[in-house]
């Protein structure tokens, strides 16, 4: 069937069968795989050469998986595939190529694969020959079937790859089977059509020839010498080709051409044919392909004769200004890797031909001239005048010719390289002297200049240029490899040569003329633009010759004052004090960084640095503040500089500045001068940069002067703290700040300073001051700049603990303000807990403080808690206590209040187990003793039993004898102290203290029914049902009185007890059973547990809390049908459900969309009880569903619903509905179910379900918390885990709406899968597309597979019908014998299972008509895909269709079938003309689609 369906011509159904046979290829056992092997060549050479290239990639894939099946066993078929596959390792489309490539090397390692191909070499080079000279474009395709253009597009793929495979076939093949080859080959050769294909109108074709002829010059090149004209025509006189695809293999095919081939130009014109091109292309720069092109044109003409480069001068010339002319063209100038590839090529071109000139004959010397004159100075001329060219490798490459010049001038060739460096040093000194001997000299052309002096300076200088591998290696001749051992030249110099100048004293010559004739225009004409050049030329030569220069005759003798004597003959020295310094405090000079550069240059002369250090001070006791700011900053840059400059940093002389600097900006801030002085410009980020730099731990400047500046800027802020007029003050606060900031987040041990400590508590004192006051709009963004700091230990604990105090205040907040919320995120922001934890004594004293301040002035302690949880979330139990805590607990803190069990109940957690048992046994004995208070001692006993719980919750261990004490001194309460009870009384009159008593002994008899039972003997067990039962009753009385929060305090405890003793006798723990009291389980089931429901379920009603409801969870389903609920109607409700369940529904069904979530789940678990039982009823309105949207939602993108929202809570309602509606619809007949799917088609509640569920479902469903290292099980999620609903659960919110939603989709698809189709089906492609790859790869597989599951484990039995499940090709096998009659059929379940409809084959058949055959595979097929239901109620239904048929019943001969494929009724509307019966929605249908009233069989009219 595969196999047929690969004849196909529709490309979606090829690929389909492909990737179906690639897939039974990898499953079938490899006996049946090896069956399909004698037809697979004639398909695989078909198919691998498709139109389109996905069946051509997926044909490759599945060839594979046939490969590895089979293995050996495809070696007799392999010389009829090898010719194609090999074909398609070079297939244009590069998946396809690399998916055959695969496969051969899964067929054969790599060793084996040339023994492979020569084993079938006659046959591949049959399929390619025929390919090249036979095939056309209507002989591979059916002119009749396939357009043109497809047609021409195959063959020229197919040409391209038979080019390229006849390539491939050469260069695997080992030597002696070329030679095996060669008669075959030079038939192929020799025919004409073969040398046409290098000027076929395609590239890819020209590009694939050319690639075959430089593999047949490198392999076979015997065979290319006797067609040495048609190659040497083909290929030379191609040179001009252009095309991207095609320049590559050609200039390979080039210089194999002129390797192979000794007398190639004989064949061609090298003047007529091949140069003129070549001069061309080269002039318009390759054409936008320089990069491709110029790397060969080196080895090019390193292979021309002579009889082709005569005369030397002449074609030197001509190459070279062709090759220069190319830098002209529009994508050189535009692409720096164009003109870089051009550069190199002109570069190293001329360094050859200069060595290939080296002699002192005429000739010689000519084309040595030619070359510095014509070709490099004019070339280093158009780069000044071009910063693309200055930027680019054209510099450093000068600088290597120098360099090896300059090497070969020591040699046996001395004259001639001397002469060259003569040559080029004079040129260039006129060019440089004609750009900087002009007033307007262009900047461009100067800083060409310096750029190009200092790389040949310094070669590393120069920017890195990115290098790219050369297709071919060039060697020198070997005269050259004797001399100096040069690199080739587009490798580096070596290291010695990189780190040192030019040998000889050209360059410095250069330099100092450049120097001298640039002075005259600084000095005469004050020209910008030299002195910036003169900046540049001292930056790369600061040498004292330079210097020299710089000075006139007349300022050769300078006067200095005695501190700089020493260093009266320096030059750069005087040249520094008597140009520099002046050039820098001019007060019209805006840019100073290039004169500040000079200083630097100027400094390197000096020796030693103290010299330094002195001239530094003696030149900055008057700079602007600008000059001194770049000073630094290009200083802290520099670390060398930095070493050397830091005893001017750290002097008085700056020091002293700076501190007289900060002192003016305060008074100028207090005065309120505007900012945009020159002080406010650079007098504070001046003030910044001297504070927060350090260099070896150490402030920049001198410690003392550091203080100083702290200092002031700390008087100037508590001024300005105190003024009364503050509104000027922001800015000056805000610069204050902003140097505070910085220097206290990059200094280490900043605090240390006294003065550093004063001004952060000032700045967070005005800071914190009233904003009406201080008109400081940034306080918070000002205090934010603080967060790093650890300021702990310098404040006061007392601070810290408001600081707790504050951040649990604006936790507990529900509707905070924009200022709360803001003061919230800055608290978190300083991470507090983490910084305290680090330091244990800080720890212990912040604990004692908060501990001191809950005990004494009742502050509640709970901050402690969320200190300790945030420090040590894992080792609660051993985190610091205070020291003295647990004797304060168990000394001061009896009798008991209610703040101080508050401080109890916080620290009981983090206490030793010791103390827990000497708070127990305090507890105990205060409890003992109650007779012994005074009248009124309700306080205390409330509280010891609120201690003893909280340390019995915290797994304080505890004897029995203790627990049953308590116990019955509660029962001793029950007899003489009733009250305390609260049985039958008015909750609203009653103190607090009296619910909280009764609500911790609610709390105790929960812990002892969950801990010990045990414990409890009869009479407990008699005190505990009955009290919790009176309690009840109690809250039902005083329903009213619910707003107070101390009643739900008693209501919650209450139904806690009851939701505790539910469980316990629900699934009582392993051995507890037995030593339990005999007749409590009984009294349980028969007295209590019917009077806590009945009094639950109205409390329900008037009181509707999560309490309530999650108490109700456990409520039997008998009571719920038998409730006494106040009845509840609605007006027009039609139901015929008895009176007690439609009341449950119409009064529990609004509650699913409660504003709480755990009363939405009760409820929900209540009606889930109840659905099963609905059908009974036969009523379309027994649906618990309870909210349908009228607006319809779009698919669209993945809508996020916040935890706890209202959204959370409608959406919630919304879906628990429809998984009640499913639990209904499941436990429905099979007709009452087409009944339910009419109404839900009718009102489209499913099609708006399904539309909402894509928007709430995840696009990748996957249960989050999963390892993210991929492992060998399918990945977790929400469709593979179960959703678990309790009313508790408080983890993990934030997932179930989406995995709710994710199970509603998962309960449509199994219960009501020909719904869900349906609507599929409808819907237009991009929801049509989403739908289905959703639910094929997170649903369909899960499902199936359930499917499949309850097949194989049904217990249900079928009279003469057997049914089977095969899990791994996911097919159910049904087999239906009676008689001599045997049916077998094979049902499949598609890939997206069950949106695609599900496919019935026939298997064996006996006895049973072709025609009746198939109307009975329709109507199972009608059964499985119109029916909702599962693949076992479907072929229930057509075995009782089959049945019928065998007991004499007739089908309908409107739908030819017995049972109706929707209703699932019997023919009962009979003619009372030819007496045949029909289905009534069949007769309709035919009545209302035809317009007629006659029989569809007899043209009766039908009565």
């Amino acid at each position: 069937m595969v196999l047929r369906k690969l004849s196909k011509r529709d490309a979606v159904t090829k690929l389909k069968a492909v990737q179906e046979f690639g897939t039974m290829c990898q499953e079938r056992q490899p006996d049946v795989v090896k069956g399909v092997l004698p037809y697979w060549p004639r398909i695989y050479c078909r198919i691998s050469m498709d139109h389109d290239r996905r069946v051509r990639e997926a044909t490759q894939q599945a060839f594979e998986q046939l490969v590895l099946k089979v293995k050996r066993n495809l070696a007799p078929y392999l010389k009829s595939i090898m010719g194609h596959w090999l074909i398609s390792q070079c297939d244009t489309y590069s998946p396809a190529a690399s998916a055959a490539s695969a496969a051969f090397q899964a067929a054969f390692p790599l060793n084996k694969q040339p023994e492979a191909i020569s084993f079938c070499k006659d046959e591949i080079l049959n399929v390619i020959q025929d390919n090249l000279l036979n095939e056309t474009a209507d002989t591979l395709s059916d002119p009749q079937s396939v357009p043109e253009e497809e047609r021409e597009a195959k063959f020229i793929r197919l040409l391209t790859s038979s080019l390229l495979a006849l390539k491939r076939l050469l260069s695997i093949l080992p030597e002696q089977d070329r030679e095996l080859l060669k008669e075959r080959l030079t038939q192929l050769i020799t025919q004409g059509k073969f040398w046409k294909y290098s000027k076929h109108k395609t590239p890819q074709i020209r590009g694939a020839f050319f690639e075959l002829i430089a593999t047949m010059c490198a392999h076979t090149p015997q065979l290319i010498q006797a067609e040495a004209a048609r190659a040497c025509s083909a290929v030379l006189l191609s040179i001009d080709d252009t095309d991207p695809v095609v320049l590559p293999p050609l200039w390979e095919a080039v210089l194999h051409i002129l390797s192979c081939v000794d007398n190639c130009w004989t064949h061609v014109s090298a003047r007529k044919g091949v140069m003129p091109k070549l001069w061309v292309l080269l002039k318009e720069g390759g054409r936008g392909l320089a990069t491709s092109l110029h790397p060969n044109l080196l080895p090019f003409i390193s292979k021309l004769p002579a009889e082709v480069t005569q005369p030397n001068l002449e074609f030197s010339r001509t190459f070279l200004t062709s090759v220069i002319q190319g830098l002209l063209s529009d994508r050189a100038k535009s692409s720096p890797s164009e003109s870089a590839a051009i550069i190199f090529a002109t570069m190293e071109c001329l360094r050859f031909i200069v060595l290939q000139n080296i002699g002192e004959e005429q000739e010689q010397r000519n084309i040595q001239n030619m070359l510095i004159s014509e070709q490099l100075l004019p070339l280093i001329d158009r780069a000044l005048g071009n910063p693309s060219l200055q930027t680019g490798p054209l510099f450093p490459q000068v600088s290597d010719i120098l360099l090896s010049w300059e090497k070969r001038a020591v040699g046996k060739e001395a004259p001639t390289f001397q002469r060259l460096l003569s040559d080029f040093w004079e040129g260039l000194g006129r060019l440089c002297t004609t750009y900087v001997d002009c007033e307007e000299a262009e900047r461009t052309a100067l800083e060409g200049i310096a750029s190009l002096l200092q790389i040949m300076h310094n070669p590393n200088s120069a920017s890195k240029q990115t290098k790219k591998k050369k297709t071919v290696k060039i060697c020198f001749t070997d005269r050259e490899e004797r001399g100096q051992g040069e690199e080739p030249p587009r490798e580096t110099p070596v290291v010695e040569e990189h780190h040192c100048p030019l040998r000889n004293g050209h360059l410095l010559d250069l330099v100092c003329q450049l120097a001298e004739l640039n002075m005259v225009y600084v000095c005469d004409c004050e020209s910008e633009r030299h002195l910036r050049f003169l900046s540049q030329l001292l930056r790369a030569f600061p040498s004292p010759q330079v210097f020299q220069v710089l000075l006139r005759p007349e300022e050769m003798k300078p006067e200095m004052g005695p501190e700089l004597g020493p260093l009266a003959e320096n030059a750069a020295v005087h040249f520094l004090l008597q140009r520099v310094t002046v050039w820098l405090k001019q007060d019209d000079r805006k840019d100073t960084d290039f004169l500040v550069d000079m200083v630097f240059s100027s400094l390197q002369c000096c020796s030693s640095s103290d010299d330094k250090t002195l001239i530094l001070n003696h030149i900055s006791r008057d700079l602007n503040w600008s000059v001194i700011l770049q000073l630094i900053e290009k200083a802290c840059a520099d670390p060398v500089r930095l070493e050397v400059f830091i005893g001017w940093l750290r002097g008085p002389v700056l020091g002293e500045r700076l501190v007289g600097l900060a002192g003016e900006l305060c008074v100028m801030g207090l005065r309120g001068s505007p900012s945009s002085s020159s002080h406010h410009a650079h007098g504070w980020p001046l003030i910044s940069l001297a504070l927060s730099q350090q260099h070896n731990n150490e402030p920049l400047i001198g410690k003392a002067y550091v203080e100083q500046i702290i200092d002031k800027l700390h008087t100037t802020l508590s001024e300005a703290k105190g003024m009364s007029d503050a509104g000027n003050m922001e800015p000056l606060v805000t610069f204050i700040s902003d140097v505070a900031a910085t220097f206290f987040s990059s200094v280490k041990g900043c605090l240390l300073l006294a003065s550093a400590e004063e001004l952060l508590m000032t700045v967070f004192q005005l800071c914190a001051q009233d904003q009406t006051i201080t008109h400081l709009s940034g306080r918070l963004q000002t205090i934010q700049k603080f967060k790093h700091l650890s300021i702990v230990t310098n404040i006061c604990f007392n601070v810290v603990s408001e600081i707790f105090y504050g951040l649990q205040w604006c936790e507990e907040m529900e509707l905070s303000p924009h200022m709360v919320s803001e003061y919230h995120k800055l608290l978190q922001s300083w991470s507090l807990e983490q910084r305290i934890h680090n330091s244990s004594l800080i720890r212990t004293s912040l604990l004692d403080t908060l501990f001191t301040r809950s005990a004494v002035k009742n502050v509640n302690f709970s901050s402690s808690q969320r200190f300790d949880e945030k420090c040590q979330p894992n080792q609660r139990v051993d985190c610091d206590v205070p020291a003295n805590s647990a004797v304060l607990v168990c000394v001061s803190f009896f009798p008991l209040s209610e703040h101080s069990v508050s401080t109890v109940q916080v620290l009981c957690p983090f206490l030793a187990s010791e103390e827990r048992e000497s708070l127990i046994a305090l507890c105990v004995a205060e409890l003992l003793n109650w007779q012994d208070r005074e009248q009124d001692c309700i306080d205390g006993v409330w509280g010891c039993l609120a201690v003893l719980l909280c340390c019995l919750q915290a797994d304080t261990a505890v004897e029995d004898e203790i627990l049953l004490a308590v116990v019955a001194t509660i029962a001793e309460w029950r007899n003489s102290r009733e009250e305390w009870f609260l049985f039958n009384s008015d909750l609203g009159k009653v103190s607090a203290a009296w619910l909280l008593l009764a609500v911790e002994m609610m709390r105790f008899l929960c812990w002892m029914v969950d801990h010990s039972p045990t414990v409890l003997g009869n009479t407990h067990w008699d005190l505990l049902l009955c009290s919790m039962l009176a309690w009840l009753e109690t809250a039902r009385e005083n329903s009213s009185m619910f707003w107070n929060p101390w009643v739900q305090l008693f209501v919650c405890a209450n139904c806690e007890l009851i939701v505790r003793l539910s469980e316990f006798f629900t699934s009582p723990p392993a051995g507890v059973g037995e030593q339990l009291p005999p007749e409590l389980n009984s009294e349980w089931k028969e007295f209590f547990l019917e009077g806590i429901h009945n009094l639950l379920l109205p409390l329900l009603i008037k009181i509707p809390s999560e309490a309530v409801g999650e108490a109700l969870i456990y409520i039997p389903v008998e009571l719920l049908t038998q409730n006494k609920l106040p009845p509840r109607f609605v007006a027009d409700q039609r139901s015929s459900l008895s009176e007690p369940l439609q009341t449950l529904l119409n009064t529990l069904s609004p509650l699913l969309l409660f504003k709480a979530r755990p009363l939405q789940l009760a409820v929900y678990h209540i009606l889930h009880k109840v659905m099963p039982l609905l059908p009974e009823s036969d009523s379309e309105s027994a649906s618990a569903k309870s909210d349908d949207e009228d607006g319809e939602e779009p698919l669209g993108e993945f809508a996020v619903v916040q935890p706890l929202s209202m959204e959370h809570c409608c959406i919630l309602g919304y879906l628990l509905a429809w998984k009640l509606l499913f639990t209904f619809f499941k436990a429905s007949s099979s007709h009452l179910r087409a009944q339910y799917s009419l109404h839900l088609k009718k009102t489209r509640s499913l099609h708006k379900l399904l539309l909402h569920l894509f928007r709430l479902m995840p696009e990748i469903p996957s249960v989050p918390g999963q390892p993210a290292e991929p492992s060998s099980k399918e990945p977790k999620t929400f469709f593979t885990e179960s959703l678990s609903l309790s009313p508790r659960k408080t983890e993990g919110l934030q997932f179930e709406v989406p995995h709710l939603a994710c199970s509603v989709y998962y309960g449509a698809l199994k219960d009501l899968p020909a719904m869900v189709r349906l609507w599929w089906n409808s819907q237009e492609k991009r929801v049509f597309s989403t739908v289905d790859k959703f639910t094929s790869k997170y649903v369909s597989g899960v499902l199936s597979a359930q499917e499949i599951a309850s097949v194989q484990s049904s217990t249900q039995t079928f009279e003469n019908m057997t049914v089977k499940a095969r899990s791994a090709t996911r097919e159910v096998i049904a087999t239906y014998s009676v008689d001599d009659i045997f049916i077998e059929l094979v049902i499949q379940l598609p890939q997206n299972y069950p949106l695609g409809s599900i496919l019935v084959e026939s298997g064996r058949r006996v006895g049973v008509a072709v025609q009746q055959w198939r109307n009975w595979m329709l109507q199972l097929n009608t059964y499985l895909t119109h029916q909702n239901g599962s693949i076992l109620e479907g072929l229930s239904l057509w075995k009782n269709n089959v049945d019928k048929r065998f007991e004499g019943v007739e089908d309908c001969m409107i739908c030819f079938s017995v049972i109706h494929g929707s209703n699932y009724s019997l023919p009962k509307k009979a003619c009372r003309t030819c007496k045949k019966k029909f289905h009534s929605a069949c007769l309709y249908k035919w009545f209302t689609s035809s317009n007629k009233s006659t029989c569809p069989l007899c043209r009766e009219t039908f009565f």
